[in-house]
This record gives structure tokens, C-alpha cells and sequence, in this order.
């Protein structure tokens, strides 16, 4: 009878590993940075999420952190995962060389302006998807991985069970309407993030091209404008007119760390630098930077917002 419950015990176990990647062993919870973070985000006018884990220390923030959330161009972070999954199956090539087709148009984005016919690597596609956040491209790469559903097959047995892909998936449309291209909470893409940096996501190679991949981000104008340049960082972000979010692992002297904040229900819909959404996202950059590397003297150049990408989904 012991040796019964010994295993049913064990079973229950592996399970609840199974659907809780992102409930990270021996966490504690930083009482006085979650304090500063519940402080800064006091007076936005909308939802806000908060997750955050020092991977050397363990130690986490949860504010909202297992909420859902609309992902916005995040849900580009699980298609490149869905993707290298099939690649890594040998169902796809890396290096393939694609042909565009009309058909595929989505918007004028880069891969949305190819002529008809055109050839193009399946890298460089993943390429533009990761780093200019190209819609076009996205979802041909969500087409190739297999859809939404194989892609949310993947998540579900890695056992992310808040994200999922919404759009063109059958069965989701009330998910999409509610949510969008796709949804997640801050805790799971942040956690997404660190399974894919420590080698965890489909293969310790695979893992390391998909990492590369999120270190060339372009739209730098948010969280990444308040990090030292020569600071590495893998970074996705995601904006529509009443969610603005951004998941960001920061390679910091003292000990990477990465984090996810994410908003819904914003009452502020504009598009400039000034948007709540993102002088929110620059503001908890700022103060995760500034607590995990207090000697630091660097701070943002003057006029720094001039340069200021405006955002699209």
C-alpha cells in the first residue's frame, strides 16, 4: 500500500512539474523591490502585471504575475519556439529558401513588400520577425510551425498553460476577440525567456540560435533605452492602443536577471514616447537597473527621446 502511494505521490509530482515550468524551485519573494515596483506602477490609469526573477539569486516580484494578459507581438517569442521545434523534428530547414507569394501579404512591412516570387531564407524571415517585430513575416512563420494549434500543443506540454496563440487557430476566436494574436501572463514569457537563454527550449543549440535571435531587437525605445548600451539584453516587446508590454533578460554585471511587464485596459490609446504604457515600461527598467546594479553611474543621455522609434504592433 505504501509502495502504491509512493508512486501515485511521485506521479501527481512529474505532473504538476510538467504544467508549472515557470514555478521556479526554492523562489523567494524580494519584499523591498517588490514594494519599489508596487510603488511605481501606483496611478497608472489600466491594468498592470509585473514579474521578475535575478537568476543568480532566485529571488522573484509577483504583482499580477500569473494574470492573463494580451501579448501583442510577445506571441513571437512562442512562434520562433513552435517553429524550432519542427526544424528540430527535420520538418524544416534553417536555411531554407522560401518563396513569397502575394498570398501571404499582411501589411507593408518588409516581408509584405516582397514581390511575388521573391526568394527568401527562412532565417532571415525568423530574423525580421524577432527583430523588427514583422507581421507579415510572423505569421507566415506561424504557418510554417504549424498553425496556433501545434504551436499551443508545444506550450501546453512544456507546460505553459497561460500561453497561447490566438489568431487563425481554430477554436480560439473568442480567446482573439478578447485578447488578440495571442495571450500570456508575466510570469510564463518571462520564464520563457530564461528556459530559452539556460538551453532549456527544444535543445541546448536550438535554445542558443532562438536566444540570438531575441538579442537584435530594434525597437529600443522603451525598457532597453534605460540600459547602459553596452549592456547585453534579449528583448521582446509588444504594443496595441490599450496594451503595451515588453519582457527583457538583462546580462547585469552582478547577475542576469529577466523580467515581464505587461498592461490591458490602458485608457491612454496614444502613440508617442509619451504613452503611460511606455513611460511605464521605461520607468521599471530604470529601477530593476538601478536596484540590481546600485554602484552604477550611468544614466540615459539628454534628449535621448528624440530618437524615439514609434511603435507598432
Amino acid at each position: 500500500m505504501k509502495k502504491h502511494l509512493f508512486f501515485f505521490l511521485l506521479f501527481i509530482t512529474v505532473l504538476q512539474t510538467k504544467a508549472q515550468p515557470s514555478a521556479v524551485q526554492n523562489a523567494k519573494v524580494d519584499k523591498k523591490l517588490t514594494a519599489q515596483l508596487q510603488e511605481a506602477i501606483k496611478g497608472f490609469r489600466g491594468d498592470v502585471g509585473v514579474y521578475v526573477r535575478n537568476l543568480k539569486t532566485n529571488k522573484i516580484v509577483e504583482i499580477n504575475a500569473d494574470t492573463l494578459f494580451p501579448t501583442a507581438s510577445m506571441i513571437k517569442v512562442p512562434i520562433q519556439c513552435g517553429l524550432f521545434d519542427k526544424i528540430a523534428k527535420g520538418e524544416l530547414r534553417y536555411n531554407a529558401i522560401l518563396t513569397y507569394k502575394d498570398s501571404l501579404h499582411y501589411e507593408d512591412d518588409i516581408v509584405g513588400s516582397l514581390k511575388d516570387g521573391a526568394k527568401i531564407p527562412l532565417s532571415e524571415v525568423v530574423m525580421l520577425m524577432e527583430t523588427v517585430s514583422d507581421n507579415t513575416g510572423s505569421l507566415w512563420c506561424q504557418a510554417l510551425a504549424g498553425g496556433g494549434k501545434s504551436i499551443n500543443e508545444w506550450l501546453d506540454k512544456n507546460g505553459f498553460t497561460a500561453t497561447r496563440v490566438n489568431s487563425r487557430t481554430p477554436g480560439r476566436e473568442a480567446n482573439r476577440t478578447r485578447y488578440g494574436w495571442g495571450q500570456t501572463s508575466p510570469r510564463e514569457m518571462a520564464e520563457l525567456f530564461a528556459m530559452i537563454r539556460q538551453g532549456r527550449a527544444i535543445s541546448p543549440d536550438a535554445s542558443d540560435r532562438m536566444y540570438r535571435n531575441l538579442t537584435r531587437q530594434y525597437w529600443d525605445g522603451e525598457g532597453l533605452s534605460q540600459l547602459p548600451p553596452d549592456i547585453k539584453t534579449a528583448c521582446k516587446n509588444g504594443a496595441v492602443n490599450r496594451s503595451r508590454s515588453e519582457a527583457v533578460l538583462v546580462h547585469a554585471p552582478h547577475g542576469e536577471y529577466v523580467y515581464c511587464v505587461i498592461t490591458k485596459n490602458n485608457l491612454d490609446e496614444s502613440w508617442t514616447s509619451q504613452n503611460e504604457g511606455y513611460v511605464l515600461l521605461r520607468k521599471i527598467s530604470k529601477q530593476l537597473w538601478n536596484y540590481y546594479e546600485p554602484k552604477s553611474k550611468w544614466q540615459p543621455p539628454g534628449n535621448f527621446e528624440k530618437w524615439y522609434q514609434e511603435a507598432v504592433e
